[in-house]
């Protein structure tokens, strides 16, 4: 009946373009009623942290206003999805609810429960591909089972068939005759107060057209020296992406068709862009939720058994003084105080970061990632679980056990100058490049003649990296040595 309509569940699709279920939508020709449900916690148990409510609050802000430009707008209701798109149903009389899937556990047991449900009750309900290349059951080794290491998964997806170019945006989308009831977006009360908004809102536009900017950028002036620049949190050398990404406000289809392009302009070959480290990226974030779907239990559990026995220690002290960066060790700190200023964070940082607790302090993998996922704006369960676990060495393509990286040497090699470390760390600022990433080396004069007070003005190191980096091997050596 081209007069009933449509029901677009739009979760984390927060764009326009390239949306495979308003596509479909659109393709019937019936009315289209764009909805969000907010949904309580039992619902979703990986409930979005502050960082990630700060971002989606203005995210849909930005869908809402890109569907008024194309006569439509966003229906928010507040529920159990399964409840609240039913009495949706009935109150508009629409024959059919379409979505675009997602892959945690908690949500594809609860999407499967509502498609059920929906046609049971005579509802059309149909999910499509929107957030990955190639979904993770289509993707398996010659014994059919789940890759668990990177680079034969990404050959094997690099050798099917390119992705199909990006639907475009609609010109239009048709409104049904009456409109449901819908609550105010500040009454879902995403927008946390806290001392870092200030910090999130001068570092990011979220929104569609946020995305296609950082992608424009990207593409015409980091693209070329990005095997190299990707590593340097002192410049800006990597897309930005990942917070667009994880919400939706750009697919990883638009994302290939916008490389291929720009190949296409520079004369690239298909070798050269499609072997390129950028879109291998892309394939960590598709291996990531792979790992996630063939392996659901990982947000909490390694997917090593043997390093359930591993002998973490539990310190508060420790664990708020990493949160807060305060550690000792500068380009340790400046990350975290990147991350809690702007919601981001370099990844070289984030393995740096994360390596120093998991391995120079010995905190489980499980309290860096909580921290993570409340303060991220990129908080993506896939990519959080399968970052954490590589550094523990816990998961699958896991960093090797005796890798542990050493925080001074790795800021002397990839913020050579201190430029990172004077920006998020600026009782630093004064201190000469020799010192800037191991002030406790220096001596007293050129601390005195630079402002800095260990102990005080900034703290000493929390932990000696050389001892802690053995103590660390021969706790891993131990669980090596455990039988599997």
């Amino acid at each position: 009946m081209k007069n009933s309509p449509v029901i677009v569940w739009f979760r984390i699709d927060l764009r326009l373009a390239d949306h495979s279920a308003l596509h479909a939508a659109l393709q019937s020709g019936c009315p289209v009623i764009p909805v969000f449900i907010h949904e309580p916690a039992e619902e979703a148990p990986w409930q979005p942290g502050g960082a990630t409510r700060w971002w989606m609050h203005r995210s849909l802000q930005a869908l809402d206003t890109r569907l008024r430009g194309l006569g439509s707008r966003l229906v928010i209701r507040c529920g159990p999805a399964l409840e609240t798109l039913g009495e949706l149903v009935r109150e508009t009389g629409a024959t059919s609810v379409v979505w675009n899937r997602r892959y945690e556990p908690a949500v594809i047991a609860r999407d499967a429960r509502v498609k059920e449900a929906l046609r049971a009750a005579g509802c059309g309900a149909e999910s499509y591909n929107a957030a990955l290349l190639h979904e993770p059951w289509t993707i398996a080794n010659q014994s059919g089972k789940p890759f668990q290491v990177f680079t034969p998964f990404w050959k094997h997806c690099l050798a099917k068939p390119d992705p199909a170019e990006p639907f475009p945006l609609p010109a239009s989308i048709s409104s049904p005759a009456r409109w449901p009831k819908s609550v105010a977006l500040a009454e879902l009360q995403l927008d946390p107060a806290i001392s870092w908004a200030g910090g999130l809102q001068s570092a990011w536009q979220p929104g569609e057209a946020g995305a296609a900017v950082h992608l424009d950028r990207f593409l015409s002036a980091a693209f070329d020296g990005y095997s190299v620049q990707r590593n340097r949190p002192d410049l800006t050398g990597t897309s930005r992406l990942s917070p667009h990404l994880h919400f939706g406000e750009i697919s990883p289809r638009q994302i290939w068709s916008g490389v291929s392009r720009m190949a296409a302009q520079r004369g690239l070959s298909a070798a050269q862009w499609r072997g390129s480290q950028f879109l291998a990226e892309i394939g960590w974030r598709e291996f990531a939720h792979h790992l996630l779907f063939h392996f659901p239990n990982t947000p909490t559990e390694p997917l090593r058994p043997a390093f359930q026995n591993f002998p973490w220690r539990d310190d508060a002290v420790c664990l708020r003084a990493w949160q807060k960066g305060l550690t000792g060790y500068s380009i340790v700190d400046a990350g975290m105080r990147e991350l809690w200023a702007t919601g981001w964070m370099h990844n070289r940082v984030r393995m740096i970061t994360a390596s120093f607790l998991v391995k120079d302090l010995l905190l489980p993998w499980q309290q860096g990632a909580r921290w993570f996922w409340d303060t991220l704006v990129d908080a993506d369960l896939a990519q959080n679980t399968s970052g954490w676990q590589w550094t523990a060495g816990c998961g699958a393509d896991a960093a090797p056990y005796f890798r542990v990286f050493n925080p001074i040497s790795q800021g002397q090699k990839f913020d050579p100058n201190g430029d990172y470390v004077r920006l998020w760390c600026p009782e630093l600022a004064k201190l000469p490049t020799e010192w800037i990433h191991q002030p406790h080396m220096a001596g007293p004069e050129i601390l005195r003649r630079a402002g800095v007070e260990l102990g005080r003005t900034y703290p000493e190191p929390m932990v000696n990296h050389s001892i802690a980096r053995e103590v660390a091997l021969a706790a891993y050596a131990r669980i090596k040595a455990t039988p599997a």
